[in-house]
C-alpha cells in the first residue's frame, strides 16, 4: 500500500501484490479507478475528460468501480461525490470512507482486502443511514469495463416440462433495451453481451443471478466478480434483479445488487464482491466456449 499521484489526482492509494495492482482515488469518490496485472493495462474504463477533477457540483462517473444505492432515482443516485475521502489502513484491509452526503444523509464506505498472493481482491460496500427516518434502499456495485470485451451472464439452471411448471428466472428490460441488437448472444445457459464502440444506442438487462457470478473477457484477460447468489426469499430492485448488464458505445458495466432493505436510522447494510483476474483466456462466442474456457476457472 502506498500513496501515489495518478491520472491527474494528487492523492490515490495503490494496493498491489506479486500478481495484481489496483488504484483507488482519495481526492474524490472513492473509485477503484485501476485494476489489472502488475505493470499491465487497466481492465476498467476511464473517462479522460473527467480524470483529475475535484470539487465539481455535478456528478461524474470517472470510470472504474463505484458504489451506488438502488433504486436509481434522480437526484439521490447522482449525488456528486467529488470531495476527498478518509483512508484507514486496518492491516488486512484498507477502508475508504466518503463524506456524509449532505442531500441524502447517507455515508458510504468501501473496504478493500487484497489477497496476499493470488490475483484476488474482496470489496465490501457499506452504507449507513444518518437520517432520523427509515429509508428503503439496496447497495449497488457497478464496475465500468474497458471497451471491446464480452460480458458473460449465467442463466438459472434449465429443466424439463412438465416436471418444472413454475418459472425459475426473470429477465428485466429497460425502455431502451433492444433484444434483437447484434451485440447479444442468447444461449441456453448463458447470455453474452459484446461491447461495441460503433454502437448507436445503449442496451441493458437484469436477472435473478442464482449462480453468483458475472464475467468479462477482453484481450485475453478474464475479470470475474463473485457475490452472494440471488436469495429467492428476498426482494431486489429493478423488478427483482440481482445483476445487471449495461453497455453503450464507450463502456460495459457489470452491476450487482443486494436485496432491498428498510434501513433504520443509524443502521448499516453491506454488500460484498470478490474479484479475480485470469490471463490468456479465450473470448467466448457461445455456451460451449464459456463451459470450456471459463467455468473451470470459476469452479476452481
Amino acid at each position: 500500500m502506498k500513496q501515489i499521484p495518478f491520472l491527474g489526482w494528487k492523492n490515490c492509494i495503490q494496493l498491489s501484490n506479486s500478481q495484481i495492482e489496483l488504484v483507488v482515488t482519495a481526492d474524490v469518490g472513492p473509485r477503484i479507478i485501476h485494476f489489472g496485472f502488475v505493470g499491465d493495462k487497466n481492465v476498467f474504463a476511464t473517462f479522460p475528460d473527467q480524470l483529475g477533477r475535484t470539487g465539481d457540483a455535478e456528478w461524474h462517473s470517472y470510470g472504474g468501480h463505484r458504489f451506488w444505492l438502488a433504486p436509481e432515482i434522480v437526484p439521490r443516485t447522482y449525488y456528486p461525490d467529488n470531495h476527498p475521502v478518509t483512508v484507514e489502513d486496518h492491516g488486512s484491509f484498507v477502508r475508504f470512507i466518503a463524506p456524509v452526503e449532505t442531500a441524502t444523509r447517507m455515508q458510504k464506505t468501501i473496504d478493500i482486502a487484497l489477497d496476499p498472493n493470488a490475483a484476488k481482491v474482496t470489496v465490501t460496500h457499506t452504507v449507513q443511514n444518518l437520517n432520523p427516518w427509515t429509508v428503503e434502499l439496496a447497495p449497488w456495485a457497478l464496475t465500468v469495463m474497458a471497451p471491446d470485451g464480452t460480458a458473460v451472464l449465467p442463466l438459472p439452471p434449465t429443466g424439463s416440462h412438465p416436471e418444472n411448471l413454475l418459472p425459475s428466472g426473470n429477465l428485466t428490460t429497460w425502455a431502451y433495451t433492444n433484444l434483437s441488437d447484434p451485440r447479444w448472444t442468447w444461449g441456453e445457459q448463458f447470455v453474452l453481451l459484446r461491447q461495441d464502440p460503433t454502437a448507436t444506442a445503449p442496451v441493458k438487462i437484469g436477472n435473478n443471478n442464482v449462480a453468483g457470478w458475472l464475467g468479462y473477457v477482453r484481450d485475453g484477460r478474464f475479470f470475474l466478480k463473485q457475490f452472494a447468489p440471488h436469495d429467492p426469499h428476498a426482494t431486489y430492485p429493478d423488478r427483482n434483479s440481482s445483476t445487471e448488464l449495461y453497455t453503450d458505445a464507450s463502456i460495459l458495466e457489470l452491476e450487482t445488487l443486494a436485496p432491498l432493505v428498510q434501513l433504520e436510522p443509524g443502521a448499516t447494510i453491506s454488500h460484498t464482491e470478490t474479484w479475480q483476474l485470469f490471463a490468456d483466456v479465450y473470448i467466448p462466442q457461445n455456451d460451449a466456449d464459456v463451459i470450456e474456457h471459463l467455468l473451470p476457472k470459476i469452479m476452481k
